[in-house]
This record gives structure tokens, sequence and C-alpha cells, in this order.
């Protein structure tokens, strides 16, 4: 029996032992209504696939009724987290005047478990009352405060709409992945579908029971209708529609298959178009607080258009719904004008070309450099943004011809592309395009046979399974990103070296995410860490940055983050212990004393084809005034780093040259990512200004003259054993693309090979215990946790390796029996990092137990870091506590 078939049967008879409990509720439409949806990231998604609006649209074909989908990731009934001023774009339910909302919620706020339903229906009482006066509040944090402003609109209610609360789906368990969201969720949501069937009979409110029935589709072991346990690939949300579409009209309709794909076609571009209104990029600059003095001009006629196309795409799904035959091509003719934009740029631009670029570079003592790849003989190479290299030596590169934002009626076709030296000299000659059609791909990184990139306002998979270098597929795994600034969003993609996704975000920005372990906020800037494989998405730094643009790992594990606007740069470690939100870490020193502002992408030297008194020395990109790549030379200090001013690396004299990113290549040599641009930045210029350039981008390659290039390391197809000893190399990114290909290897093939590798290690070497870390991490990247393996890390004779063993244990805190007996070892260590890890690691507890540890470390010298860490995990166990108290003695009440 096909899949299709099996879920249809099911439904059917799911569908059989709903109908009479949902026979008496049934959702009366009339001609013209406007449905309004509102919800979590299972109503967003629901726009993604466009399955239960087909079914709506085919039920109904002559009503020619109007959906608008207001869903949004992890929004609950209280809490919904959106820019400045975003009640001022023309989304409100005052706006939008809805006959019906449909309200999809209760999965966010089911994870306050049961001791959270007395208040859970409190609040939901009030907020189906005040869906019918058509409140839907949303919060914003101004800079540098912990309470919300709520933002709203007031106005008439033309009609007091028809209100229908949705249950929550149920979750599965994914076991092959860890990802156990059904045992560890279910019956919270149960509980809470229970609490809102009682809400909405007691407020004569038509309840739809989705729990039920996704339960029996969930349960069965043939269908995985989940991508991460929690949130529905296209497939399982085909049968949710149905049994959405059984539970508010009563009875299943099926539109034959060329009828729902015509239908679904072009809701696909309708909602595509009111996406591209509803959650506008840069609406800091739309309707917040930069709206002046150029978004005031250019973007009232512009969302004017936008909104006329949407309407224009509403008829074309009627007429598809009343079985007409379209024509392929759309007509916007009448939707408007754009008002014209001239520029403020009052220099001359001059587009210099490579050749000549290449002649204005100053470098240090030794240096040389080259082109790699331009605009010129790749014209696809337009404004550049983030690159990496693949296990082949190929260089992988987003670009972004559409950004600062889409220009309605202008197809978006940003691409990520393959560039490689087929002849090593240094200079690309051959390109493939792997992902096209692409909106603001700003990050990249590589993994699990494809790439993970940044589609604002969302993070998505590109992958190729069958290796044609050629994306097949582009799924969406987290969303809820802001997007408020698109050069604020995320962005600085790096693999950890254990495989978590480190990305981050700037300011201005409200970003909340749903996981099957619950939802995740944070304002005003932040540093994400995501874990693919088990589906956990962390904030991993709450801070207030400007717009953190670099992100680095040193060969022990760690980071360092790199602060754009204001130039600062930051040792990760302190100030990445838990909080919980809305608060955010306080001013942490820097590790050098900045000289240059804005800067853009960071790397460590490690190529011995770099000079020796080179290595370890921290390079960091500057975009303006000072446009090069600045060169700091590192040294330990204490629990973290400093770092002294040394000559810059590169300086060039073009003013256009915007160097963005920057990384080593196999080779050894250093790669430039140059933006190419007259103009950055969008406060100083309108984002229309006609002097962005969109079509240049270059690359350039810092070698040295004297020293030999390091043969790059033969990775993509060796065997395991072989890729296991390139984890000797010297160079940490030979090291990171070896364990991002063992990553996509058989598990149990590289479990067993590990294990026999570390059996044959030389326990005289001095490189014993970072080749014992190296092993741990590529099993992390398989989400393999060896018990084992990390205690010996723990007690390793190197304290560099024993913190980056507390940074593991940190993070494995519930895969692990007791702890917290390990962490108090930590502390108690002779070495001032390996205490600070362990200080840090307390901040992921709950108890007064982590808190009085904490002060164990006093009983060893302090430092700047050592302190700052100390009092932020106090801070949050003390708050934690303290809440659990009030809780304890409210529940006694």
């Amino acid at each position: 029996m096909t899949r299709l078939l099996l879920l249809t049967v099911l439904s059917a008879c799911i569908f059989g032992q709903l109908k009479s409990a949902q026979a008496q509720e049934t959702l009366k439409l009339h001609p013209g209504d406007k449905v309004v949806v509102l919800g979590n990231t299972f109503a967003e998604r629901m726009q993604s696939f466009n399955n239960w609006e087909t079914l709506l649209h085919s039920r109904f074909p002559k009503e020619k009724l109007t959906v608008r989908n207001l869903g949004y990731a992890a929004d609950t009934i209280t809490v919904r987290l959106r820019s400045e001023n975003f009640q001022d774009h023309g989304h409100t339910l005052v706006d939008h005047q809805p006959n019906v909302i449909i309200a999809c919620f209760g999965f966010n706020e089911s994870f306050a478990g049961p001791a959270g339903l007395p208040a859970f229906e409190r609040d939901l009482a009030q907020f189906l009352a005040d869906l019918k006066e058509l409140k839907y509040p949303t919060q914003y944090y101004p800079n540098g405060r912990t309470e919300p402003v709520v933002q709203d609109k007031t106005g008439e209610i033309k009609q007091v709409p028809t209100v229908v609360l949705v249950s929550p789906i149920a979750n599965e368990d994914l076991p092959e992945r860890n990802i156990l969201a059904a045992t560890r969720n279910n019956k919270n949501i149960e509980l809470y579908t229970a609490a809102m069937k009682k809400v909405a009979d007691a407020a004569h409110v038509q309840f739809v029971d989705l729990y039920t029935g996704s339960k029996k589709l969930l349960d069965n072991p043939d269908t995985n209708l989940t991508f991460n346990g929690c949130h529905l690939t296209d497939e399982g949300d085909a049968a949710v529609a149905e049994l959405l579409d059984q539970g508010l009209f009563g009875t299943a309709t099926t539109p034959s298959g060329d009828l729902a794909a015509s239908i679904k076609k072009e809701l696909h571009e309708k909602n595509k178009q009111f996406f591209y209104d509803y959650r506008a990029v840069n609406g800091f600059y739309i309707y917040g607080g930069r709206k002046n003095p150029f978004g005031v001009v250019n973007f009232p006629a512009e969302f004017a258009k936008l909104r006329k196309m949407v309407e224009v795409r509403d008829e074309r799904v009627w007429k598809a719904a009343a079985g007409e035959t379209l024509p392929e091509a759309i007509d916007d003719s009448k939707t408007g004008e754009f008002t014209p934009i001239e520029t403020n740029f009052k220099e001359e631009v001059k587009i210099i070309p490579p050749e000549e670029s290449a002649k204005m570079f100053t470098l240090a003592d030794g240096f040389q450099v080259n082109l790699f790849a331009s605009e010129v003989e790749f014209p696809d190479l337009e404004n550049p943004v983030s690159f990496t290299f693949d296990a082949k030596g190929r260089l992988w590169v987003t670009t972004n011809n559409s950004y600062p934002q889409y220009l309605p009626g202008t197809p978006v076709n940003d691409k990520v592309l393959i560039l490689t030296d087929t002849d090593g000299d240094g200079k690309a000659d051959e390109q493939k395009i792997f992902a096209d059609n692409l909106y603001l791909p700003i990050g990249i990184e590589l993994g699990d046979h494809g790439a993970y990139v940044s589609q604002q306002p969302n993070l998505v998979h590109l992958k190729d399974a069958d290796g044609d270098d050629r994306a097949e597929s582009m799924e969406t795994v987290l969303q809820g990103f802001d997007s408020a600034d698109s050069h604020h969003s995320i962005s600085a993609f790096e693999m950890g070296p254990g495989g978590e996704l480190y990305f981050q975000e700037g300011t201005f920005h409200h970003t909340q995410v749903e996981s099957p372990y619950g939802p995740k906020r944070v304002a005003n800037a932040a540093v994400f860490r995501y874990d693919p494989k088990p589906e956990k998405f962390d904030v991993y730094v709450s801070y207030p940055f400007a717009n953190p643009w670099g992100h680095t790992f040193d060969r022990w594990g760690q980071n360092f983050v790199a602060d754009a606007s204001g130039g600062a740069n930051y040792f990760a470690a302190a100030f990445s212990g838990d909080l919980d939100h809305p608060r955010k870490h306080p001013g942490l020193k820097e590790f050098f004393t900045k000289q240059w502002r804005p800067t853009c992408g960071c790397e460590i030297v490690s190529s011995r084809h770099f000079p020796k008194e080179m290595q370890g020395d921290y390079l960091l990109n500057n975009c303006i005034g000072f446009q090069g790549v600045l060169q700091y030379r590192m040294r330990e200090e204490g629990s973290g780093y400093a770092a002294d001013p040394v000559t810059p690396l590169l300086r060039s004299s073009d003013y256009n040259f915007r160097p963005v990113d920057i990384q080593f290549g196999p080779d050894g040599a250093l790669y430039i990512l140059d933006w190419y641009n007259p103009l950055v930045g969008h406060m100083q210029h309108s984002i229309r200004d006609p002097n962005r350039s969109k079509t240049h981008g270059r690359i350039w390659r810092i070698t040295h003259t004297q020293n030999p290039l390091v043969t790059p390391a033969v990775i993509a197809g060796e065997p395991v054993a072989k890729l296991l000893d390139l984890l000797k190399v010297y160079e940490d990114r030979t090291r990171y693309r070896v364990r991002q290909e063992l990553r996509d290897r058989d598990t149990a093939e590289v479990l067993a090979a590990v294990d026999t590798w570390i059996a044959g290690l030389d326990k005289s070497d001095d490189e014993y215990e970072h080749n014992l870390l190296e092993a741990f991490w590529v099993k992390q990247h398989h989400d393999v946790l060896d018990e084992k393996l990390l205690k010996q890390l723990l007690s390793a004779k190197d304290g560099r390796a024993r913190a980056a063993a507390v940074r593991a244990l940190c993070y494995a805190k519930d895969r692990i029996e007791n702890p917290l007996a390990l962490l108090q070892v930590a502390v108690n260590d002779e070495h001032p990092r390996v205490r600070l890890e362990a200080v840090r690691a307390l901040s992921f507890f709950d108890n007064q137990e982590a808190l009085d540890m904490t002060v164990e470390s006093l009983l060893y010298d302090q430092d700047d870091y050592l302190e700052y860490t100390l009092k932020e995990t106090q801070e949050t166990l003390q708050r934690r506590i303290d809440a659990a108290s009030k809780a304890a003695a409210e529940d006694a009440k």
C-alpha cells in the first residue's frame, strides 16, 4: 500500500470517528467573506504548502473568499514579538476586518505544563473575547529595556468576526534522530487541547480538535509526517489539512487532481506576494524607527502596488476554483507605479575593473594578492555576501542581487554558486549554480548532504540527494527570525567543531523560534546555536550587539564574535551563559582595543603557508574608512584572551572594495569576499538609491611570496580511516572540512572507525589529547555522546582540552547521570578557563545546588572574565530560584 493511499485510508477512518462529534459545529461562510488565519508555526507553514486553502476554495468555488494568513512562528495567545511600530504596516485585525478568524494556538503554551493550565484558561477566555473586538496586540522591546511596549491599532469594528479555535497537532517521535517529541510533549498537548475545548465551549466558540486526529496519523509507524517531530512536511500538512477541513465544515471534500493543482499553483503565487508584504524585510525602514527620511518616500507606493498585486492573484485563485483556464502571464499593469528615487550620493560612482582594482592593494611585507573570481568571468557573481569551501576544495558563495529587498513585480533570483579552480592556478575557471530563485541568502554553511542557507526570514536546508551539485529540495528548518533590517538578519554562519551551526542577528530584531523543545525568544541582537540532528535550537548569546557579523573558532573549540557596526570583538565563552528572555547580558570587555569600524568577518590564522609568527593571529575585515584586513596578535591571558594590533595584512584604496567574508582555503591561501559596492548601509542612503550596485562582486586570494602553498588534502570520497588521520593535520580549516565530510558518512561505520583510530593513537604524542578531542567532536557530529571519552577529556593534562570537554558537558547535561558532580570538579580546576567554562555551564541549571557550587570558584584567583561569568550565572540562577519559590507559594494559596 502506498503512503498516499495509506494516509487516505487512515484519514477516512478518522473522519468517521470525528464526524458525529463535529457535525453540530460547522463554520458557515458567505460570498465575499474574508478569513484571517492566526497562530504559531503550524499556521505560518500552512501558506508554504497551501493544502488547506486549496480545499477551502474547492469547497466554495463561487464564494470568492479572501484568505490572509497572519501566522507567525512561536506566537502564543499572550506573547507575539514584532519589531517597532509593526502595527503601522497594515496587518492588524482592524486593518483586515475579517469575517472569520481561525486561531491556531496551544502548542507553545503547552510547555508550561500542568501548572500553567489555570493561567492558560484565563488568558484564553480573554483572548477569545479580544478577537471579537479585533484586538491582537504585539510587543516590542526598545533597546536597553526589559519591559515590552504593547502595540496594536484601534478602530471601527465593521462586523464582529466568527472565531474558530484550533488545537495544536500531536507530536511524533523520530527515534532514529534521538527526537522524542511525542514522548516529551503529547501528554501536555492533550491537556491543553482539553482546556481549549472547555474554554471554547464556555465562550460559544467553534473548536476544532486536530490533536486527536493527528495523533492517530502520527502514531502510525509507517508514516513520518514531520521533519522535526512537531512541524509538518508537505505530506503531513496535506493529511492534517483534510482533518482541519473536516473539523470546520463537518464533511470531507476531495477536489480532482487537476483542479487542486490549478488552485494550489495560484495560491502559491498569491501567498508568496502576501508574505513579501506581511513579513517584509527592512521593516525598521518601512514603518519603524528609521523610516525617515527615505522609507516614507519610496515604500508607500511600493506596498500599495504589492497589495494590488495580491488582489490580482486573489482573482486568479477564484477563477481557478471555478475551473477556468488562466493565462500563464499575470497582468499587473494596473497595480500602480513606483515613486522615482534620486540619489543622495554626491561622489562620482566609478566602477573600477578587477585588474585595475588589484593594483590598488597595499599588503604586508611578503604577501601578494590575485583575483580568484569576479563578475567579469562569472556574471552571476552579484553582490556576494558569504562563502565557504567544500571537501572537494570548491568555493561556495551566495549572491544577493535582490538586496536590500524585493521590489514588487521583479522576481527574486539570488543564488548559491560553486566556483572551482580546475587547474590549480589560483583562479576559478568553472561555475555551477547549486540553487537559484533564493531570497537574500546572506549566510551559508555546508552539511547534511547540502547547504544551510538563510532565506529571510527563515533558515532553510538545500539538499543535494543525488550528488549532482544541484539542490533538489528546500526544507524550511527554522522560522521566526526577524528581518527588520536585511543586513542585520541571520548571518555569519559557522559550524562549530561538534556539528552545531552558529549564526547571528543584529539590533532592532525580535525573533521567536519554535522547536520540539519549546519556543525561544530574543530581542535586539543575538548569536544562535542550532544542532540539526536532534533539532535543538538555543539563543547562544543574548547581548546588546549592534550587528554581529563575524564568528570563528580556534583549534580548541573556543569561539570569538565580531560586532560589525561598533567594531567590538568578544571572547564568546564569557557571555554565552544561559539566561531567560527578556534579560540580556550586560557589557563585556573586548579582547583588544578597537581601531576601526565597521567590520565584517573574522578568521584565525592556521596555515603553514603563512609565516610562523602569524599563526594564531586574529584577522578582521573592515569595510568602511579602512577598507582591508586588520591583524591582531593573540595571546592567552588568564581565563580568556587578549590581542594587540600588528601591521594590517591588506588595505585597498579602491573606494568600492568591501570585504565581507574571509576564510582560509584548502591550499593555505587566504580568500577575501568583496561585495564591491559604492554604497553601503541603509541609514545613509535610500534602499532604492539608483547608485546601489547589484551586478558586481569579487573574490581575492592572498598568498605569501616565499612560503610554499599547502598541498590540499584529498577529502571527498576518501575512506573513513584515511579521513580520521587527516584530523592530525595542522590547518584548522582542513580538520573542519574533514569533520563535515565524516558527518555525512554512515554513523555506524564512522563510530567503529573512530574507536579503532583512538586505540591506535600514540599516547606520548604531544597532540594526543587534541586528537582525542577531534575524535569526540566527530562523534558529536553524529549526535553520539561517548561518556567514557568525555570523562577522559575532563581529566586531560591540557587545560584547553578540559575546557572544551566542559563545554561539551554543558550541552549534554540531560544525557549524563549527575552532571553537577562533574562540574563541581571543573569549578575547582587549576586552569582558569576550565573554571570559567564550569561556572558558565552552571547557568544552564535552575537549582540551589548549582548556585551554591558557583561560589566555590571564588576560592581561586579571579580576572575580569571570571568575575563577569560568575556574576551572570548567579543572577540567572537566583532569578530562576526566586521564580520557582513564588510559583510554589501561589500554588499553595
